[in-house]
């Protein structure tokens, strides 16, 4: 098995716990992408505990986000928040946390994640 490494910090945001990962370190979302954060999280265990991995055995230990600088021109960071299944192979994006939400900004700013918005004029 070949091993892959990408940078990833572990965060407590209020009560959860993610993964979070820069969004230019990781694939176009999709199966490959999928397989990578299942991998992280320890994903699928059917023993349900997540040994293999950084998860934490239950849903609310689950989690990742991916932040990349922003695509539009509103806002500095884009973010994705991904529910990694404990028990089966399965990465749900239509959700998010947020307890997770709240480590958003501290990544972007430690990690220059953000885009750096430029100053208005007359300033």
């Amino acid at each position: 098995m070949n091993q892959k490494k990408i940078r990833a910090v572990y965060m407590r945001g209020g009560t959860s716990r993610c993964l979070v990962f820069h969004a230019r370190d990781l694939p176009a979302p999709g199966p490959e992408r999928d397989r990578i954060l299942l991998t992280a999280l320890g994903s699928p265990d059917p023993y349900g505990r997540q040994l293999d991995g950084l998860g934490g055995g239950i849903s609310s230990l689950s989690k990742a986000c991916i932040i990349g600088p922003s695509t539009r021109p509103d806002a500095d960071v884009d973010y994705t928040f991904a529910q990694v299944d404990v028990k089966s192979p399965v990465v749900d994006y239509s959700g998010n946390c947020g307890n997770c939400s709240s480590a958003v900004g501290p990544f972007a700013i430690d990690e220059e994640a953000h885009r750096v918005p430029r100053p208005r004029e007359g300033r």
